[in-house]
């Protein structure tokens, strides 16, 4: 037995650090010591909030949470540590300083991919399963409506389709410096190109789906990524959405899009993929372990990855 931290939401609005007492790992579990993980902005926020939909507390559950929505409760997903070996991995875990899982729970990570832009894995496989959902085409005029984490992650795998055109769309200004990062044009939008053949949107608001759909081309698709926790969402559904043809089509990483592919097998992919230095344009703040309460309270989260460090990190 040996002692760990973890991060909890008390209740909706606060949360604290409790002590953990943790197994001996068995013969098919090992044991990980965390050196980073991450917070996402959007879900985390959203269940920090108390603001999950009760008719969604079992499909919001988290591979590894304690309790249940509204509170308490342990949450979390982008979490990477470190084996006994001194081997590197990624698991789907909440803020916690140590913890013991089945062997087949953690994913080692590839030669190339440092431990801090790793916590990006669950939001890079977010984006190749939208993007499974999607099928952009070659020479496709994409956009992407929202330029959170997972919209930019998205942005930058679509912009490595060839002859693609890919804009990346969002009200903060301040976004135009990440876009640059990740290789694609910006715009508000107010000035974003129309005649879309694919808009990927990932903003969260109402308003941002409203910009979607009015920035397709006829018989063009709107991917919905969002998530909207207990908000009611309208949108206009009159003008060209019907003489149009327009489509809008969801996508959620709970479901593996890939006809052929386990999630093993996308997290995989997932993983490969962030050999791309350019991911490291989204990973901007950090603190440590023991402020997550503060962290979470505060509210404005400074970087659209939120880096917590650990103990020797």
């Amino acid at each position: 037995m040996s002692n760990a931290r973890a991060f909890w939401v008390r209740e909706p609005g606060a949360g604290e650090i409790r002590p953990v007492t943790l197994p001996a790992p068995g013969p098919e579990e090992v044991l990980v010591r965390t050196r980073f993980s991450g917070v996402s902005r959007g879900t985390e926020t959203l269940v920090f909030h108390g603001r999950v939909p009760s008719s969604q507390y079992g499909v919001m559950r988290a591979p590894f949470q304690e309790g249940d929505f509204p509170g308490p409760v342990k949450y979390g997903y982008l979490n990477v540590g470190q084996l006994d070996d001194g081997r590197f991995v990624f698991c789907l875990y909440p803020h916690q300083t140590a913890y013991v899982v089945p062997v087949s729970a953690v994913h080692v990570l590839p030669d190339g991919v440092p431990p801090k832009r790793a916590v990006l894995a669950g939001t890079v496989e977010t984006a190749v399963n939208a993007l499974w959902d999607a099928t952009p085409r070659v020479g496709d005029r994409v956009t992407v409506v929202g330029a959170g984490a997972v919209g930019c992650c998205v942005a930058r795998l679509v912009a490595g389709f060839p002859g693609v055109h890919v804009q990346l769309v969002d009200v903060d200004s301040g976004r135009g410096t990440v876009a640059g990062a990740l290789g694609v044009e910006f715009a508000a939008p107010e000035t974003a190109d129309r005649g879309r053949d694919l808009v990927i949107h990932a903003s969260a608001t109402a308003e941002g789906l409203q910009c979607a759909l009015d920035l397709l081309a006829p018989q063009g698709t709107v991917i919905e990524l969002s998530w909207y926790g207990d908000r009611p969402v309208s949108v206009g559904l009159g003008g060209a959405f019907h003489s149009g043809r327009l489509t809008i089509r969801s996508s959620q990483v709970g479901t593996v899009a890939h006809p052929r592919r386990t999630s093993a097998e996308r997290m995989a992919v997932a993983l490969e993929l962030l050999r791309d230095p350019a991911f490291d344009a989204l990973i901007a703040g950090a603190s440590r372990f023991d402020d997550l309460p503060d962290v979470f309270a505060a509210g404005d989260l400074p970087a659209l990855c939120h880096l917590i460090t650990y103990d020797g990190e």
